[in-house]
């Protein structure tokens, strides 16, 4: 038994020892393999970097599917995705990237191997397809959004901004996903210190943002701002975009971002030109010094935009801004590369002719061709443009515009949003039509408690048109078009009604037009103002200003809270430490002549030879309603301080302008011209008409003796200025006048004021009525006025009792 233990204890002890010698060995075999299976996977990464083409990448990934980990598909992806962004947009393939089997391998391979991605590699991933035109309801992309929206909390602010980047290529503004973003964003602002985070997400962002949170932003940004590269200008181009996604018009900030922006234009190409021109135009933010920089580079672009995409780009922005004989070059050149243009391309280009108001009838047919061909490919919005577009540019074809109206018909009713349904229905109304599918009324009719302030401008207008073309529609009864406004009032009466926000309701007013609007709803607005009168800021006086000057509505209430509110924040309402853009300042100082102010370092800008050459540059490149408004407001100035401020020795210089401008007169003044002949004694005893020094047009003139008798014309005279600058008569004949007029006797101006001359509430006179009464007794006028609803009242209705109003004005309110 001794023998049998010890031959068993030494039997145990060899086996024992064979084990363990395995176990030692073991760990060299497997890390031996595993040092060799990472051999492996690391010239699987070599190769893939080594790529210098798809194909070479779709090789790689078809010999080795076995051996891909996480890290190599998101080279891959993240690979491809580069080789599209270094091409120019019109050589990209990413449709064929997307479809070659190699690519769903990596997106299975993606998808299966989501749970082993780290936090940067998830949005890595997301971000690199959905940039190679995955679906948003792919299978991959949903669940990555939804593993990152699991992690988003732990992310670094560089992986969440591009997570948000992510969001917003899928339109999730205003998701629950986008809310916790903007939460994070809130609670560790203070930790961003990099621009190009902060700036992208505050454009993710934007449509969620508190007043408190957009201000904290933009003193974030103003701060970033100061110590990022000034080269950078995609930062700079971020903010005026977030200023422009929450329209609000931060001066300082916008001034910061064009002085960075202006620096870099000689290195802009012309897609960021002309966005940054889109933006600052959709802020209403006037630029002469970039715009004028911008429009000298895209000129030198000119000769290496020869692509149909490139040059589309380049004639979208540039047309805008230039001189005659620029446009027509590139109206050439568009001629030409007509055959090249993609649809897009080509409604593009259409637009700018109508927004230019082009007459080159080659050019249109051309693109019109080019549109009629690709019909099916346009949406709502898009055939809506081109065929408001080809409307005002006159172009004539029955077929394409039948062909127009039935895609316009087919998605009005298929539409569930609420700006399109407007939009539609306007545009259709322009379309020649006897008869309106009472389909039409009732979608809209459906449509409009959804719809804006704004949209119900719209469906008047066309409502207006379908009555005017419609040979069924009866004034005496009612109908379809009655009571579509009926509803059209009701829910704008409501609307108003139930407003909390000042600044939303002043957006959806911004762009009314129309005179329904003024009519049915002004007086419940003013209410609404007045009951939010508290929400006035320095921020929103500005539109509110605009807003009941464009209505002529005088509300004490809210005048005097605007006037409180300028006052105490006159730093931040004003931009006088900073530089007028030119025609901003002609545009102020006639506001202020309109008040008797006139102060003379801005009166001596103004007409200073260099602002005025700088002024002709930018009234160039300015839309021609703007342009002529501009050029209005500059004669009506030069007026004002030739005849109130003759020390500051500031020629008259409109002489042709106002020839150009000589104004027609109405029925009512025909008739009161009859009836002042017989109330004076004789029709050469009056003048209609009459055209004073400076162009200021006299819609009667008479001169009376110390008697208060009317002395007559012995030929027609007109008051002229000499060499000396003196006022005198001349006859029609040329022979001179003696500036005086008997003892006694006085010359009589007499003006009929119609409803444009007063507020829309309340018989108070417009400023510039006032300043031309102010102006006529400079030149030696006594002024009487025939207002309106004077003339026009249920006292005055005989063809007496207008004359025994004249006689009231001409010989007892004189004396």
């Amino acid at each position: 038994c001794k023998k049998v233990l010890i031959f068993i204890n030494q039997h145990v002890s060899h086996v024992i020892m064979f084990r363990l010698q395995a176990l030692r060995c073991y760990p060299c075999r497997v890390f031996n393999y595993m040092q060799y299976g990472a051999m492996c996977q690391d010239q699987v990464l070599a190769q893939i970097k080594a790529c210098t083409a798809e194909d070479q990448v779709f090789d790689v990934v078809g010999k080795n599917k076995a051996k891909l980990s996480v890290k190599h598909v998101n080279c891959a992806v993240h690979l491809l995705w580069q080789f599209q962004k270094n091409r120019p947009q019109m050589l990209r393939t990413v449709e064929l990237t997307r479809s070659h089997p190699q690519f769903l391998t990596l997106c299975v391979l993606a998808e299966n191997k989501i749970s082993l991605m780290d936090d940067t590699t998830v949005v890595e991933m997301l971000y690199g397809v959905l940039r190679l035109s995955v679906e948003p309801h792919d299978s991959l992309v949903q669940h990555l959004v939804m593993e990152a929206w699991s992690r988003q909390e732990r992310f670094l602010m560089a992986t969440l901004s591009k997570f948000s980047v992510c969001l917003s290529d899928q339109n999730l503004y205003h998701s629950p996903i986008m809310g916790q973003i903007t939460e994070i964003v809130r609670q560790k602002l203070d930790t961003i210190d990099d621009a190009r985070v902060l700036t992208t997400l505050m454009i993710s962002v934007s449509h969620l943002v508190s007043p408190r949170l957009r201000d904290a932003l933009i003193v974030k940004a103003d701060t970033l701002l100061d110590s990022m590269d000034p080269f950078h200008y995609n930062n700079p181009r971020r903010i005026v975009q977030f200023l422009r996604n929450i329209r609000f018009m931060h001066q300082p900030l916008l001034e910061k971002c064009n002085h960075i922006l202006l620096k870099n234009v000689p290195h802009l190409d012309t897609e960021n030109i002309s966005i940054i021109l889109g933006l600052f135009q959709s802020m209403q933010y006037d630029n002469f010094a970039f715009t004028l920089a911008a429009k000298q580079r895209l000129m030198e672009l000119v000769d290496t935009s020869t692509d149909a995409l490139s040059f589309t780009k380049l004639f979208v922005a540039l047309v805008p801004l230039a001189g005659h004989a620029t446009r027509e070059r590139l109206e050439n050149a568009a001629l030409l590369l007509a055959e090249e243009l993609n649809a897009q391309q080509a409604l593009a280009i259409l637009e700018l002719l109508e927004e230019t108001q082009c007459r080159n009838l080659q050019l249109i047919d051309k693109i019109a061709s080019i549109l009629h061909k690709n019909l099916e490919v346009y949406g709502p919005v898009e055939i809506s443009k081109m065929t408001q577009s080809l409307l005002l540019l006159h172009y004539q074809n029955p077929e394409l515009f039948s062909k127009l109206r039935s895609i316009l018909l087919r998605f009005l009713q298929a539409s569930l949003h609420p700006y399109e349904v407007p939009m539609l229905s306007r545009v259709i109304s322009m379309l020649p039509s006897l008869h309106v599918d009472e389909a039409i009324i009732a979608r809209v009719n459906a449509m409009v408690p959804q719809c804006s302030l704004n949209a119900y401008s719209s469906i008047t207008v066309a409502i207006a048109r379908w009555i005017r073309n419609d040979p069924t529609y009866r004034h005496s009864t009612p109908s379809k078009y009655v009571l579509l406004l009926q509803t059209l009032k009701r829910c704008g009466q409501t609307r108003l009604q139930n407003a909390e926000r000042l600044d939303a309701i002043l957006e959806e007013l911004r762009y009314i037009s129309g005179e329904w609007f003024e009519e049915t709803l002004l007086e419940e607005t003013v209410v609404m103002f007045q009951r939010l009168v508290e929400q006035v800021s320095w921020a929103n006086v500005p539109e509110l200003a605009v807003y009941l000057t464009r209505t002529s509505y005088r509300c004490e209430t809210l005048l005097e809270r605007m006037a409180n509110v300028a006052f105490e924040n006159i730093l931040s309402c004003s931009i006088l430490s900073g530089s007028f853009e030119p025609h901003l300042l002609v545009l102020l100082a006639y506001a202020l002549a309109l008040v008797d102010c006139f102060p003379e370092e801005v009166i001596r800008e103004v007409f200073s030879v260099d602002f005025l050459a700088k002024l002709d540059a930018q009234l160039e490149m300015m839309p021609n309603a703007l342009n002529m408004r501009v050029r209005l407001r500059l004669m009506e100035l030069n007026r004002a301080v030739c005849l109130e401020c003759p020390e500051f020795q500031v020629p008259w210089f409109h002489k042709r302008f106002c020839q150009q401008l000589q104004k027609r007169s109405d029925p009512v003044q025909q008739q009161i011209q009859s009836m002042l002949g017989e109330v004076l004694g004789g029709i050469n005893c009056a003048r209609a008409a009459v055209l004073t020094p400076y162009f200021y047009t006299v819609d009667f003139e008479c001169v009376q003796d110390r008697n208060q008798r009317a002395i007559p014309y012995s030929e027609p005279s007109q008051l002229q200025i000499d060499e000396d600058g003196k006022l005198r008569w001349e006859s029609g004949s040329g022979r001179k006048e003696s500036t005086g007029l008997p003892p006694g006797a006085r010359r009589i101006a007499l003006d009929f004021l119609d409803s444009k001359s007063f507020c829309k509430n309340s018989q108070h006179m417009k400023g510039e009525v006032q300043m031309k009464k102010r102006h006529l007794e400079i030149l030696g006028y006594h002024v009487l006025h025939i207002p309106h609803f004077e003339w026009n009242s249920m006292e005055l209705s005989t063809q007496d009792t207008w004359k025994e109003y004249l006689k009231k004005k001409l010989f007892t309110e004189l004396t």
